[in-house]
């Protein structure tokens, strides 16, 4: 088991966003999370990558014990063991994140260099090689903000996987692009479910999560309110509020 979340809370200040959380998600296990806005998805993905810290519950990454329980008090592990669970995760962004300054090579040169510690010929060649995975090797030299959303986003994946992360993160990867750009994106990761890649998605994309998940999970109201296969979920459930959710896409 690659990720074991277990009874995990948050809130922000009376608002509670996660009530009693629990999930697993298996090596090679691709993972669809869906829900309406402000179900609790992208909290619970950014609690999950350390970018927020839990009021309650354990999560365990990769062996890794990242957060655990003492009577009512979530603790966190040391710096060091969070340092190394944080290498083990990749994260794409809804809006890229890349550095507008640096060239579409430099931006994934450069964390290869920082946090991997690897020789700047080594990380160019990786650079490359990803470049050519998500088909942009053209644009090495070319800045961001020269590039479509489509292709930003794709250069966004390509620098998450140049740190080798064991469980990949997706935070709605679509939800800032045009109709027509979606599909590019798509297709990368259909690539990367492939290859056995570990991913966890969070995603309106209703037709994706049920062609390329394993597993997809339906939450809301900081709940999940109902897991399993997308055949289970798309075709047999028998959960009246992930009907009513799924209704719209079932009736297209």
């Amino acid at each position: 088991m690659l990720l074991k979340a277990i009874n995990l809370e948050k809130g922000f200040g009376e608002t509670e966003v996660l009530k009693d959380i629990s999930m697993e998600v298996r090596e090679g296990e691709v993972v669809a999370i869906i829900g309406p806005s402000g179900s609790g998805k992208s909290t619970l993905l950014r609690c999950l990558t350390q970018l927020e810290r839990v009021d309650r519950g354990q999560i365990e990454i990769c062996g890794k014990q990242m957060v655990t329980m003492n009577g009512e008090k979530a603790i966190y592990a040391d710096n060091r063991t969070l340092h190394d669970i944080i290498l083990d995760v990749g994260l794409v962004f809804q809006n890229f994140n890349l550095f507008p300054h640096m060239t579409v090579l430099k931006n994934i040169v450069e964390p290869q260099v920082k946090v991997l510690k690897k020789e700047k010929e080594e990380a160019q060649r990786k650079a490359l090689e990803l470049l050519d995975k998500v088909n942009l090797k053209d644009k090495a030299q070319a800045y961001p903000g020269e590039l479509s959303g489509g292709q930003q986003q794709r250069i966004a994946i390509a620098r998450a996987l140049a740190l080798n992360p064991r469980i990949l993160f997706f935070d709605e990867p679509t939800s800032a692009l045009d109709p027509e750009l979606t599909g590019e994106i798509l297709k990368v990761i259909r690539g990367l479910a492939e290859e056995n890649m570990t991913m966890v998605i969070v995603t309106h994309e209703m037709a994706f999560a049920r062609d390329v998940a394993d597993r997809v999970i339906f939450m809301d109201n900081g709940v999940i309110m109902e897991e399993g296969t997308p055949e289970e979920m798309f075709s047999n459930t028998a959960n009246q509020r992930t009907k009513e959710f799924l209704q719209r896409f079932n009736e297209n």
